[in-house]
């Protein structure tokens, strides 16, 4: 190594240079053949033997302390009072340096004093690189997904893989393989919440998928108003069925706003999903204003007595319902008055369920007054709900003008034979009624009901009655010739009127004579 100036800057022969003297040399060179402002250099060295270019390298500052009161390319000192700093931003450009370094460097040649330089550049720069990529993570993942949306993707799979890693959840290896075909049933998964919103992220651009089933999936509310946003955008989609998740009354609004906006969806299941009064309200308002929906199905829930005019009004002013299920709720007679209002304006709902309610007679009177003047309505079941002989002739009123109604299930009611003669005679009296089937499983009939139904059978030919059977009818008739069974002395007395030669042998054609001749 050659190193010109002065005797500050020449080696001794047999002496190892300090590593002062090492980075004054430095500093000469690179005001030689640098730039005078400090910027990056390319540093050529130069070797005893032959001029070769070893190596480019871009050096940050040089710490004074190390080199005194000398400045390199431009770069001033420290402050002698300034606290040090183990790492500290060069004034060259933003690669970190550190600072002891020219104290810590070994009796070595320069080409690798610049390795060692380059290294710690390096591995700084690496460090910086990756505390900038913690920080940014979450952000980077949310453009990414955002990019991905942004790409039209019929199917929604390199969408869903992202949304996966962005809500944290495991991907669901069924879902991605059938996301191509138009039905689609991920029941019993459980989701939950961040499992939906992974779906529904993946839905939004998704054109092949028409019926999806959701069922018991524990989505809750947070889980609905993912599904409920994608449903307004996705216009595919026909069929969805949402039972038994827990959705609750923030669910219910959710859904019901959607279903308002939603012009595409036909059929909605939201069965055994702690729906409620206030969570009704809302469907209420879904019921008179959706103009698309047919089916709504919202069995197993809590609604009672206190959304019935509500609902009723709901029903009068709906415009596209055609069947709804309200089966095993708490709606009792006032509430079941309310529908029963609403059902006398409704002229487009033509399935109504609702069964295991408990409305009593108190509403089989309101429906009788209602299917007086419905005209649309063709199939209803008023099952399990407490209708005595008294309900069904009040209901039987209403079947003596109706002409539309083709099914009426009233099974399991306490209303005995004679609330089912009241039914059946008031269908004999009716010249255009259009029933062809009841349903009075598990009540009793006598002979009376089986005359009448022989009787409307020859008007109806088609007519179907289910009823439990008529025990006398089907008792088999004792024989004429029938006796009680014979005694031990009785049997003695046969046994010796047949040994007629006292042998004991019985003559068994003595004994057929005799039964014949009885």
């Amino acid at each position: 190594m050659s190193v010109s100036g002065g005797s500050r800057g020449r080696l001794r022969r047999g002496h190892p240079p300090s590593p002062i003297t090492v980075a004054m040399a430095l500093s000469k060179e690179l005001r030689q053949t640098g730039s005078a402002s400090g910027t990056a250099t390319t540093t050529v060295i130069s070797t005893a033997t032959s001029s070769v270019l070893a190596q480019e390298t871009i050096l940050s500052t040089v710490d004074s302390e190390a080199v005194g009161d000398l400045s390199l390319g431009g770069v001033g000192s420290r402050m002698p009072n300034r606290p040090g700093n183990p790492r500290s931003r060069g004034s060259v450009d933003d690669r970190l340096i550190s600072r002891k370094l020219a104290m810590e460097i070994p009796w070595m040649g320069q080409r690798e004093v610049c390795k060692m330089l380059q290294s710690s550049s390096s591995s700084s720069e690496e460090s910086s690189e990756e505390i900038s990529d913690d920080d940014t993570q979450a952000e980077q993942r949310e453009a990414d997904l955002l990019a991905t949306t942004n790409v039209y993707d019929s199917t929604g799979k390199a969408t869903y893989k992202q949304a996966c890693e962005m809500y944290g959840v495991v991907p669901i290896s069924y879902f991605v393989r059938n996301m191509a075909n138009p039905e689609l049933s991920l029941m019993h998964y459980g989701l939950g919440p961040q499992g939906a919103k992974a779906i529904a992220v993946s839905l939004i651009t998704n054109t092949t998928v028409l019926k999806m089933n959701l069922k018991d999936n524990w989505l809750e509310a947070g889980g609905a108003k993912a599904i409920a946003e994608m449903l307004k955008e996705n216009c595919y989609i026909t069929e969805v069925d949402l039972s038994d998740n827990q959705l609750g009354t923030d669910g219910a609004r959710a859904i019901s706003t959607m279903l308002i906006e939603n012009t595409i969806l036909v059929k909605i299941a939201l069965s055994g999903n702690n729906f409620d009064d206030h969570a009704a309200d809302y469907l209420a308002e879904a019921i008179s204003n959706s103009v698309k929906l047919q089916f709504l199905d919202l069995s197993h829930n809590k609604i009672s007595n206190t959304l019935g005019n509500e609902l009723g009004m709901a029903i009068g002013e709906s415009t596209g319902l055609l069947e709804l299920n309200l089966s095993w709720n708490c709606i009792r007679g006032k509430g079941c008055i309310g529908l029963a209002e609403g059902l006398k304006d409704n002229i487009y709902l033509r399935v109504l369920d609702l069964s295991y309610n408990g409305f009593g007679n108190e509403g089989a009177k309101a429906l009788g007054e209602a299917l007086k003047v419905n005209n649309v309505l063709e199939y209803l079941n008023i099952s399990n709900n407490r209708i005595s002989v008294e309900g069904a002739v009040l209901l039987s009123l209403g079947l003596r003008s109706n002409a539309t109604l083709v099914d009426l299930n009233m099974a399991r009611n306490p209303m005995q034979s004679a609330g089912c003669y009241a039914i059946l005679k008031a269908v004999k009296d009716n010249a255009k009624s259009a029933i062809v089937s009841l349903d009075f499983s598990d009540i009793t009939v006598n002979n009376d009901f089986a005359d009448l139904f022989n009787s409307v059978k020859e008007q109806v030919p088609n007519l179907e009655v289910k009823h439990e059977r008529n025990l006398d009818q089907f008792k088999k008739p004792r024989s004429k010739n029938a006796r009680v069974p014979l005694n031990d002395m009785e049997q003695q007395k046969l046994t010796e009127l047949l040994d007629k030669e006292k042998d004991g042998e019985i003559d068994l054609s003595a004994l057929n004579e005799m039964l014949l001749s009885d």
